[in-house]
């Protein structure tokens, strides 16, 4: 189950990637980068609730432990996808990557993270 739950998480930050690459260069200058980095974590997870719920059935995961479990290994992967993408390949300030969790400050990723911890346990109801 943990190699199924890599490989669907390796098909979700691809498709993170290019939701990210078709918001830089789309929606950017119709709305602005905050708005469409705002914007981009709806879409993002919209994104990524389809590709799991697509491949909950090959996932095998059936209990909310388990469920709950892979939830939290993808978090896991994905944070330190969007921190090391960040940092290395683009030279983010931990400050600006920091601010995009923060309510305060209009940050709205934390809630993208939480339902990306949560999206195996969630498409199951569906299933």
């Amino acid at each position: 189950m943990l190699l199924r739950a890599l490989l669907i998480w390796m098909l979700i930050a691809l498709a993170e990637v290019g939701q990210g690459w078709l918001r830089i260069r789309l929606l950017n200058r119709r709305v602005g980068d905050r708005r469409a980095r705002q914007l981009g974590v709806f879409t993002g997870s919209a994104l990524f609730l389809f590709i799991a719920w697509l491949m909950f059935p090959w996932l095998g995961a059936t209990t909310t432990v388990e469920l709950l479990g892979v939830g939290a290994f993808w978090l896991g992967l994905m944070l330190a996808f969007d921190f090391g993408f960040g940092r290395l390949v683009f030279h983010v300030p931990w400050e600006r990557i920091l601010r995009e969790f923060d309510l305060r400050q209009g940050g709205l990723l934390g809630i993208g993270m939480l339902l990306l911890l949560l999206s195996p346990w969630l498409v199951s109801l569906l299933h």
